[in-house]
């Protein structure tokens, strides 16, 4: 073997890490670029997450948002058949359209008319009101 000089070992020495400095260097990036790659595959997994939990969540708002549209529809087709008033007549009332022979199944203006004849017009407007607003009377037969 060779007997190296101190400024040959010095320079081996000094040429050894330099090219350590160097692959020390290189392993560095390669691990930076690695965390990058990672960190961003991350991210695309926790957006995909996040867009699943949210299309879940997006589908039973929609859901229950139809459900209570469904609900509300219901309701107001119920309020809408329910009549707005009274359905039936006084006593009284019924009594003195029955002496005129007028049925309360089936009651139209015209028998009503010729019913409440004998009556001054106060009386049969207040009559026509009451039956109005038992609903027996449709407001366009008041005549």
């Amino acid at each position: 073997m060779e007997e190296m000089t101190a400024g040959e070992l010095q320079a081996t020495a000094q040429r050894l890490m330099m090219e350590a400095a160097a692959t020390l260097e290189r392993a560095v990036a390669r691990i930076a670029d690695q965390q990058v790659a990672l960190a961003a595959e991350a991210e695309s997994q926790v957006c995909r997450i996040v867009a699943t939990v949210e299309t879940q969540r997006e589908a039973e708002l929609e859901r229950k948002l139809a459900q209570a549209e469904a609900k509300i529809a219901e309701l107001m087709a119920s309020a809408a058949a329910q009549p707005a008033g009274r359905k039936t007549l006084p006593s009284t009332m019924t009594t003195m359209l029955a002496k005129q022979g007028v049925v309360m199944d089936s009651v139209e203006a015209g028998a009503i008319d010729v019913a409440l004849a004998s009556l001054s017009i106060e009386q049969r407007i207040a009559v026509k009101s009451e039956l109005i607003r038992a609903g027996v009377l449709n407001p366009a037969d008041r005549g």
